[in-house]
């Protein structure tokens, strides 16, 4: 802890520090700051001084370093949040610019500065998006990736719909990609035809007519192991499921776990159901094999879903047991 004398030093450096700052004399201005912050480090003040005199530079690391040294020595101190990201920014590390701005607001929701800071870096982060996503869609043309291509710039267009060069990517790749698609459809066989007609039902939330779909190319292929069957049997549980019709929802996703049974979504999906008809340890056993699966494996999603589900369920069976 500094002493008084170690404090009015500071103070008296700090004091030729602002006169240097107001004539824009930053270099000198910074060695008057470092000086008060070597009499005496706690004071927040002398770090966000400095932090501007490196910004006014363009000195953007060191600024971002003054604003995190003003975070840890007090992290109340609103500014220090906003001199860090002002550096993360222009050093072009917006996510961490980001991430420092969010940490900011829960500090301080109301801050304008920081408000503002944040509103335009999610804008340059949805821009940055949209760049990234034109450049590897024009890779993935020019190497005949159709369904790549149109698959980035299809989800670059929810981030900027009237983007013109977006807009005649989508018009150079789409027929490529229906062209693609009707000769993909020629080579299909019969049951693999029906699997595609039940996938078209599915997305257009026609779960009967899927359901049907599926039934009769299943009933149609000699091997139930084969992955088209498994697919099937995966597809009709999901459509089972949003019916609410929980036993044959188990019963196509055991169908699948019998040859998969490390199947995330089979689990998941068996996991809710078992729930739904009250046989809650089936249900525990199931989510205790997503976790197990790990993290990378399971997904982050599934994974997420597995531990809530485990805490809900073990609350019942305590009930229960009880």
């Amino acid at each position: 802890m500094a002493s008084m004398g170690s404090k009015q030093r500071a103070l008296a450096f700090k004091a030729e520090g602002n006169k240097c700052f107001q004539a824009k004399n930053y270099d000198d201005a910074i060695k008057h700051y470092t000086d008060a912050i070597e009499a005496d480090g706690s004071d927040v003040t002398y770090f966000s001084n400095r932090s501007a005199c490196f910004a006014a530079l363009e000195k953007w690391e060191e600024a971002a370093d003054d604003g995190r040294q003003c975070i840890m020595v007090d992290k109340s101190f609103i500014k220090g949040y906003f001199r860090q990201a002002t550096g993360l920014k222009n050093m072009g590390n917006v996510e961490a610019a980001i991430d420092v701005c969010k940490r900011g607001l829960g500090v301080d929701s109301t801050n304008a500065d920081l408000k503002r800071m944040s509103k335009e870096l999610e804008e340059v982060m949805r821009m940055n998006r949209v760049k990234a996503a034109i450049v590897s869609a024009q890779e993935a043309l020019e190497s005949g990736d159709f369904r790549k291509a149109h698959g980035l710039v299809d989800s670059a267009m929810r981030l900027d719909p009237t983007n013109d060069q977006l807009k005649s990517l989508m018009g150079t790749i789409q027929p490529k990609v229906d062209r693609a698609e009707k000769d993909r459809l020629k080579t299909l066989n019969p049951s693999e035809k029906l699997k595609e007609q039940g996938d078209t039902f599915f997305k257009a939330a026609n779960f009967e007519g899927a359901i049907k779909s599926y039934t009769q190319c299943i009933a149609g292929i000699t091997d139930t192991s084969s992955d088209l069957a498994l697919k099937c049997y995966g597809n009709r549980a999901a459509c089972f499921k949003q019916l609410s019709n929980f036993d044959n929802t188990i019963a196509d996703c055991t169908a699948v776990l019998e040859h998969r049974p490390a199947d995330v979504k089979a689990l998941v999906r068996r996991a809710q159901a078992f729930e739904a008809c009250e046989r809650y340890k089936s249900a525990m056993q199931d989510v205790k094999s997503v976790i197990s699966l790990g993290l990378d494996v399971a997904g982050k999603a599934s994974y997420d879903l597995a531990n809530g589900m485990q805490h809900r369920l073990n609350r019942v069976i305590a009930q229960l047991k009880a």
